[in-house]
């Protein structure tokens, strides 16, 4: 969770990014943005930061080399020891996401680079780094009261501060790992929007207690949908209350332990056996790590249990939400063929 109540921006430098592949200009600005009005510093907080106070995905740099030949790592790590000037570092970021603006299809727009202090991020404050880009630009109406009449005046090509485009914090911690990331790409999930992410920013996900307790929720997830079928036979119901029983674990548990759970929520020999492959298929598929001991996350919880589905649709007609026990509901066939759930239950409410 991310609080900016007494975030403040120490520098803020714009410069214009255009489509290289179209000979479109790349602009620097030159010096940074002086922030005298009163009221522009919350309004650019709140265009900035606003849009990740509820995000809980993080990342970090890589490169598929060293580190350091990550640019914009390189350029943060500059701004925080100090060895940069942030305006310069700025017009290096810039340079940066105009040499790998080669798709025709992205968009130019103008880019801030702010060197933000006292973020709150979990309760903890943090120095910062915003990267933050928009693209899309809105008419806007303005209206003037002279005292005896109204004026009607408009902005052709403003910017909303209710949509931010696309953009990133980077926060000043755990650098010798890439930093802490959080990212947004606001504009369109098309092959060409991933530039931001992949070409310019060059991230991937952390291994935090959140991406653990997720990846753990979705593994399991798609295990018993398609992952248990060839050799076990298992009813609607009894899958259900297999992931019932999952969320019911991460809800009550502070600590995940892989054994604990496949022996309390499986229960089954040849299951767990079933499920300890499907994770390490998963694993090697995806070359992420799931450890067998980690933090849960309830955030991440929360999360999942949303997409998990408690709910057996028969037909048209009827929609049973199990919450319970698989023992409390049989299933059979009459003599007529017509297919049935019997329902066990002590009282009605």
């Amino acid at each position: 969770m991310i609080t900016c109540f007494d975030t403040l921006i120490e520098s803020l430098s714009i410069h214009y990014i255009g489509n290289a592949s179209k000979n479109e200009p790349c602009i620097f600005s030159n010096g940074p943005l002086s922030l005298q009005d009163e009221q522009l510093a919350p309004l650019a907080l709140e265009f900035f930061i606003k849009p990740f106070e509820k995000l809980q995905e993080s990342f970090q740099f890589f490169h598929t080399g060293e580190l350091r030949l990550n640019e914009v790592y390189h350029y943060s790590k500059e701004i925080f020891s100090g060895n940069m000037n942030p305006h310069e570092a700025s017009i290096g970021i810039a340079k940066h996401l105009y040499q790998i603006s080669t798709h025709p299809n992205i968009k130019p727009g103008e880019l801030y680079i702010a060197q933000l202090k006292n973020i709150l991020v979990h309760g903890v404050e943090r120095e910062a780094i915003g990267i933050f880009k928009s693209e899309i630009k809105e008419p806007y109406l303005k209206i003037e009261n002279d005292g005896s009449s109204f004026n009607l005046h408009y902005e052709l090509n403003g910017i909303n501060i209710k949509k931010l485009d696309k953009g990133c914090l980077i926060f000043n911690t755990e650098e010798e790992n890439g930093y802490q990331v959080m990212v947004i790409d606001g504009t369109n999930k098309s092959s060409e929007a991933l530039y931001w992410v992949d070409a310019f920013l060059q991230l991937k996900v952390r291994n935090d207690e959140f991406t653990q307790t997720s990846n753990l929720l979705t593994v399991y997830k798609n295990f018993i949908a398609e992952g248990v079928d060839e050799s076990i036979e298992l009813t609607r119901p009894e899958k259900i209350d297999l992931l019932n029983r999952s969320i019911n674990y991460f809800k009550e548990k502070d600590q995940f332990n892989l054994n604990e759970f496949s022996n309390e929520v499986i229960g089954h020999e040849h299951g767990v056996k079933l499920f300890m492959q499907y994770k390490s298929d998963y694993e090697q598929r995806y070359q992420t790590d799931i450890a067998d001991e980690f933090s849960i996350s309830s955030t991440a919880v929360k999360k999942q249990a949303r997409v998990y589905k408690s709910v057996l649709k028969l037909d048209r007609n009827f929609h049973i939400y199990i919450h319970g026990s698989s023992e409390l509901i049989e299933k059979g066939v009459d003599e007529n063929g017509r297919k049935f759930y019997k329902i066990y239950y002590q009282e009605e409410s």
